[in-house]
């Protein structure tokens, strides 16, 4: 288990669309305890198709969100460390939330990948160049965060990113 901290104000704007959407504005009109639980359940429901839409393959995949913290737990058991540290990322790399609760579990463990989060001035290669002593292993680090990242130009401040072993 460990708790991956995120900036809430950082990354993909999931909780605006559909049933997040509705969810909000229940809330908004009517604090209730049922509006709240409805606004959680649909922001999990969100990240959890989120971390789908990424391919990402979770055997028991379960996903809960507490608005009031801004905190993603997750649990199931990811095939390999690569997929695990992808679903955390896709977890806490969402706009308002700040923390992963990761639960999971993986089947095939090896090393855990270190993290980073790009600041304004980051490129892959100033990264890999800080990391690994080489920019030009900038695409080890692009294809360690693949398919969250699908430009190696296309990175963010506040976004947090895989630095997996050399």
């Amino acid at each position: 288990m460990s708790l991956v901290t995120f900036i809430k104000e950082a990354g993909e704007k999931l909780f605006g669309k559909g049933e997040a959407k509705a969810a909000q504005d229940a809330v908004a009109r009517e604090a209730s305890a049922a509006n709240v639980e409805r606004l959680n359940r649909a922001a999990a429901d969100a990240i959890a198709g989120y971390i789908a839409a990424m391919n990402l393959k979770v055997d028991g995949l379960a996903v809960e969100f507490d608005g009031a913290s801004g905190s993603v737990t997750v649990s199931g058991q990811a095939a390999d460390q690569a997929t695990k540290e992808k679903v955390v990322l896709c977890c806490g790399n969402v706009e308002r939330v700040v923390q992963v609760n990761d639960l999971l579990t993986v089947a095939a463990p090896a090393d855990a990948s270190k993290y980073y989060t790009v600041v304004k001035g980051d490129t892959l290669s100033k990264i890999a160049k800080e990391f690994y002593g080489n920019a030009n292993k900038y695409p080890q680090i692009f294809e360690a965060n693949k398919p969250m990242l699908t430009h190696p130009d296309k990175i963010y401040p506040g976004q947090l990113l895989r630095i997996p072993p050399n």
